[in-house]
């Protein structure tokens, strides 16, 4: 099921586009989602992480406490999604690397 691209949405993401770092993200995200919401895109983005680097579901539920079935729906979307969990965690670990630098 694709997103729907019509104004609404497109306005939620230039909305998000606008924030400028992590705290404006707390402060918008806090008013946007529920706590519930927020915890469940970050467990996600976890087992993303896990599975991309090779770990088994087992593991993955294990370090992360998410269901299999959750697990399940961020494989697929790893494995014949749209690409998005592959093209942030290379951002991500591009900028962990510049971090360390």
């Amino acid at each position: 099921m694709a997103l729907p691209r019509n104004r609404q949405t497109d306005e939620l993401f230039d909305s998000i586009l606008q924030l400028k770092d992590r705290e404006e993200c707390y402060k918008y995200f806090e008013d946007l989602c529920t706590v519930k919401e927020i915890h469940s895109f970050a467990q996600r983005l976890e087992v993303a992480k896990l599975l991309d680097r090779g770990c088994s579901y087992q593991n993955t539920t294990e370090l992360t406490g998410v269901s299999p079935a959750t697990i399940g729906r961020v494989n697929r979307c790893l494995t014949y999604g749209t690409g998005g969990y592959k093209m942030m965690l290379e951002r991500l670990g591009e900028n962990m690397d510049d971090n360390k630098a």
